[in-house]
């Protein structure tokens, strides 16, 4: 079982990742139709990390509610 302090810095790693993801995200869809072949990638890339973030969020939450 993870403890807090790990969860925290997992989510302090996740976060920036995420943050990075959704600007390339954004980016994607300014240059478009450039670069249209590459919106799945980026976009699955983006949920994943984005979903990574949400559930070690919800592992502190309970780690913190124990």
């Amino acid at each position: 079982m993870s403890s807090i302090e790990e969860v925290k810095a997992e989510i302090k790693k996740l976060s920036p990742r995420a943050t990075n993801m959704k600007m390339a995200l954004h980016d994607l869809s300014e240059d478009l139709p450039i670069n249209w072949t590459t919106i799945m990638t980026v976009a699955k890339e983006t949920y994943d990390a984005y979903a990574a973030l949400e559930a070690a969020r919800q592992r502190l939450k309970a780690l913190e509610d124990a």
